[in-house]
């Protein structure tokens, strides 16, 4: 079965650091392009950042210079360091692995984890 878990979520202060991290089982992982979203409360899910298969990485506007995503091939994660924090930053942030290049005609190939709480203070 496809699973992602999320872990590192917390509590921080504005400026401070928080590491973020995903450990993944069921999929073809160097196969998938994987991502972090966010959510806050009221708003729609966002786009955070991702490293697709061929190993660009993308960030959005407002994390970029203060978030690194990175991925450890042999253990099947992928991770997101943010430095700097906002109080912006406070979300759910959520894991996904979008593994559209292999994935059967007619099945899933987009797939997210449970999300972790992340909340910047002032």
């Amino acid at each position: 079965q496809v699973q992602l878990v999320e872990s590192g979520g917390g509590t921080v202060q504005a400026g401070g650091s928080l590491k973020l991290s995903c450990a993944t089982t069921g999929f073809i992982f160097s196969s998938c392009a994987m991502g972090w979203y966010r959510q806050a409360p009221g708003k729609e899910r966002e786009f955070v950042s991702n490293v697709t298969t061929d190993g660009t990485r993308n960030y959005a506007d407002s994390v970029k210079g203060r978030f690194t995503i990175s991925q450890d091939n042999p253990k099947n994660s992928v991770h997101l360091q943010m430095n700097n924090l906002k109080t912006e930053d406070t979300a759910v942030y959520y894991c996904s692995a979008d593994c559209r290049e292999v994935a059967r005609a007619g099945r899933p190939y987009l797939y997210w984890g449970q999300g972790t709480q992340v909340t910047v203070s002032s």
